[in-house]
């Protein structure tokens, strides 16, 4: 449905979906990157935390963002210049500047994903446990971006998502003020290892995983 809807609107643009893949299309500037189910573990066991996440990507820079909350008909959505928004109310990061006062977001490693990401995973929730006030792990990538652009969240990591489970949150992040980064200095939508959280607690957030991986403070 959404990508009848989408190549009606936009005729000739491209896409890349969970379900469908790359689409190339005629217009090679622009391109939707579009997860019509995130959170479907959540969704399959009746737990009503889910997501329709849609991003649009113009020469190969992220330009919009759309997030879609179904079962609490919330809708985040952001434009690159003109802010972020959950309907009609802008939104604003968390102004919250010391680790032990923030509540950050994560995603665990599934069954299946080798043993050394659980490994790596072990390592950075336990560097990160002792130093915030609490961790949360709610099953939407797409969802937990939305919330740290709210302010709901002050933080989140996780690794080794899809360009679909994060292109429409990372404009959502920026818009509202905060930053949303690769965690070694790589392509984001390419590795998936992403950071958010407001410019304060961005940079502490990274020192914790930089130093559960071995490196220096």
């Amino acid at each position: 449905i959404i990508y009848s809807h989408l190549t009606k609107a936009r005729p000739g643009y491209g896409f890349v979906m969970e379900e469908r893949g790359i689409v190339e299309g005629t217009d090679k500037s622009n391109r939707f990157i579009v997860d019509p189910l995130d959170g479907t573990l959540n969704f399959l066991h009746g737990q009503p935390h889910y997501a329709v996440s849609i991003g649009l990507e113009r020469d190969g820079e992220l330009l919009t963002g759309v997030v879609f909350d179904v079962a609490k008909n919330e809708i985040f959505w952001a434009e690159t210049g003109r802010g972020a928004w959950l309907d009609q109310r802008k939104l604003r990061v968390a102004a919250r500047r010391h680790l032990n006062e923030a509540v950050i977001a994560t995603g665990t490693p599934w069954h299946g994903i080798p043993g050394e990401t659980h490994a790596n995973f072990a390592r950075e929730i336990a560097a990160m446990t002792p130093a915030t006030a609490g961790i949360r792990r709610y099953g939407s990538a797409a969802l937990d971006l939305a919330w740290v652009a709210a302010g709901r969240f002050d933080g989140f990591w996780e690794r080794g998502l899809k360009p679909w489970d994060i292109a429409a949150g990372i404009v959502l992040v920026r818009e509202a003020g905060g930053m949303a980064t690769e965690m070694n200095d790589g392509n984001l939508l390419e590795t998936g290892d992403i950071l958010a959280g407001n410019p304060d607690l961005h940079p502490l957030l990274l020192r914790q995983i930089r130093m559960a991986n071995g490196a220096k403070a």
